[in-house]
Order: structure tokens, then sequence, then C-alpha cells
């Protein structure tokens, strides 16, 4: 079965809505990580400062390690990724991640950006609709190549 991670913020309901979409077209599409909800960083933070602990400990705790682990597990075991814009570090992080072990990744964009970014250029593709990413990634899942361009 065709897998793939959608990354993305904990604030855009679309990830869902693009998620379901996928799964509608036979797609084992993991975007699980948003039952945390909205907030989940922002409450994970204050808890983590009224603890007293500075960034370093708290990415060290056991909460951060578990999200972390739940995560990652599901990014490699995924065929491709595809990150849903806006998002912020994180999905950035994962789809370089994602790339970086030669799998394809992509980027949806949410209508033209009011910036460029040159570095979009290491996605496999970008779309500017759902529709054109789910006929391309499945055309490069059947066909296993997913090369840049």
């Amino acid at each position: 079965m065709r897998s793939v991670y959608i990354m993305g913020s904990l604030r855009n309901p679309k990830v869902c809505e693009i998620g379901q979409a996928f799964r509608d077209a036979g797609w084992d599409a993991f975007d699980d990580w948003m039952a945390a909800g909205p907030e989940a960083d922002d409450m994970w933070q204050r808890y983590e400062r009224a603890r007293g602990r500075n960034v370093k400990e708290a990415l060290a705790g056991y909460a951060a390690q578990n999200c972390f682990a739940y995560d990652k597990r599901h990014v490699d075991r995924c065929g491709m990724g595809l990150l849903v814009l806006p998002a912020g570090k994180s999905g950035h992080l994962e789809l370089g991640y994602i790339l970086g072990q030669g799998k394809p990744g992509y980027i949806l964009l949410d209508g033209e950006p009011e910036r460029f970014d040159v570095m979009y250029n290491f996605a496999t593709a970008i779309f500017t609709s759902l529709d054109d990413a789910l006929n391309r990634m499945a055309f490069d899942a059947k066909t296993k190549e997913g090369s840049n361009r």
C-alpha cells in the first residue's frame, strides 16, 4: 500500500482534510500527530518551564522523547512525505529528514507564496493543488521514481 507521512502545523485544520483525501484515494496517510491538538506544543513548553527546565532539558525529557520516537517511527515507515503549508520548523525538519533518506518529499503550497524560497528546490515537487499532488504522488509511488523534478 502506498504510504505518505503528512507534515504541517498543529494549527492547520487542512492537514486532516488532506490526509482524508489521501485515505479516500487508497493511501495509508499518516496524520495522527494532529490528535494532540492545536495547542500541544504550547502546553508542553508551559509544563516544562513550570518545572524549571530549559529547552535542552525539555527535549531530553520523557514526554519529548516519546513524542519524537512516535513521529519518527512513522516518518521512517512511510514511503514518502508531503509538507502542507503553512508549516513551521518541525515540518520543514521532517521534510529534510525524509529527503535525506532518499525518499520523495513534496510540498503543497496554500496558494501563491508571499515570499519565494529557493530551498524548496530540494523538494521532489511543489504543488498548488491537492489534485495535482495526489496525481503526481500516485504516479511516483507506482513507478517508484520520485526523483527530483
